[in-house]
């Protein structure tokens, strides 16, 4: 369970902090770039296709936090949560590279088309209204107020509870993040290389490969490595990420005008969206926890029953919101016992932990998009 926390702070404070650096920009420039990216749908369902095509599950918590604020539509999620393949994305290119090329480059055109879809057909009724949030609030004259240069050391002289706290809690962050305390972990079904193990081996490719994926499948399950390869306490593109905008978040706590922290970061931000995200980003993986590792829920046999029950069993796992579960289909592929079709349909659907955040959003459009990628899924493996 301590695994589940560290994610469950990890997720919880990149999704804050990217809302956060959102919120700073859109009233900083009064919301012109809001207004600039909402009137371009192909610019939209782009940016969601290159941030879910990014390996690891950090460009799907930007998008799911720019629709929170009513930025993007809910086609251009669908677009993302297809591009990403979660952690998964790194373990297909360590083993499959070419393939895992092969894969992004069709997650990335068909999110973009089911993205444009989706909002074509849901624009016509009122239950895209419904699934929509309501934007940005921008408060008139506020922009330029956002560093007042000359009045920041008097705002620290008289600082409040709200700037205290936050500035404590993302400096917290940044200690964690340098000293590796918040490193991304998945840990892997119950430590038990199944998928690897029980099939027999049927060539020296074969079982060399298997080694690979037994140690690969070991190392994150153990928690010696982090996604994308950089050993514990090593520096890789995503603890950069992390490292970067929690250093900018922090930059703004300091420095912003008492109004914006007050009304957009403390009481919007801190007090409205935290909590959610928070208990339910930890319940969603606690639940995953207490199946995989307690229960022992061995997902691999669901792959053994012909190729038309393996694409529905791909798809189904597929929606697990949660990065470990679809490494059995990586496996199966890279031993040859699954076709393309069918770790193709379960990238489609999966996203990793990328839509985790939006359960404290919108439950209803978590369930539509996972639906609607489900069907998305299914028609492309098939």
């Amino acid at each position: 369970m301590i695994g589940v926390l560290r994610n469950t702070l990890m997720i919880s404070c990149f999704v804050f902090v990217m809302m956060l650096l959102i919120e700073y920009i859109n009233v900083l420039t009064q919301g012109r770039w809001q207004t600039r990216l909402t009137s371009s749908r192909w610019g939209q369902y782009l940016l969601a296709a290159v941030l879910g095509s990014v390996p690891g599950c950090l460009g799907a918590f930007a998008v799911v936090a720019m629709y929170a604020h009513g930025i993007l539509s809910l086609g251009a999620v669908v677009t993302a949560m297809i591009a990403t393949s979660g952690d998964e994305a790194f373990i297909m290119l360590a083993l499959i590279p070419r393939q895992a090329l092969l894969i992004t480059a069709v997650l990335f055109l068909a999110g973009m088309g089911v993205g444009m879809v989706t909002d074509a057909l849901f624009r016509r009724s009122r239950i895209l209204e419904s699934l929509c949030c309501r934007g940005m609030e921008i408060h008139e004259g506020y922009g330029a107020s956002c560093f007042p240069r000359g009045r920041i050391l008097e705002q620290w002289k008289k600082c409040s509870a709200a700037r205290g706290i936050l500035t404590a809690v993302l400096a917290i962050m940044v200690i964690a993040i340098v000293t590796g305390q918040t490193v991304h972990h998945h840990k892997e079904q119950s430590g038990d290389t199944a998928p690897v193990s029980r099939v027999e081996e049927v060539s020296p490719d074969h079982r060399q490969r298997e080694g690979e994926i037994a140690h690969r499948q070991e190392a994150l399950g153990n928690g010696d490595l982090e996604p994308g390869g950089a050993g514990h306490g090593g520096w890789d593109w995503i603890r950069i990420t992390l490292l970067i905008t929690s250093l900018m978040a922090l930059f703004i706590v300091v420095t912003v005008e008492d109004h914006f922290l007050a009304e957009h970061l403390w009481n919007h931000i801190a007090r409205k969206h935290l909590p959610r995200i928070f208990l339910w980003t930890f319940g969603a993986l606690a639940a995953l926890y207490l199946l995989t590792d307690r229960l022992h829920l061995n997902l691999d046999y669901l792959a053994g029953e012909g190729k038309w029950f393996t694409l529905v069993a791909a798809c189904l796992v597929g929606l697990i919101p949660q990065s470990g579960p679809h490494l059995v289909f990586v496996t199966l592929f890279a031993r040859g016992m699954v076709p393309f079709s069918v770790l193709l349909a379960n990238s489609v659907v999966q996203d990793g932990h990328g839509m985790i955040p939006m359960l404290s959003h919108s439950r209803r459009a978590f369930l539509v998009i996972k639906a609607i990628n489900l069907l998305a899924g299914l028609a492309l493996g098939a």
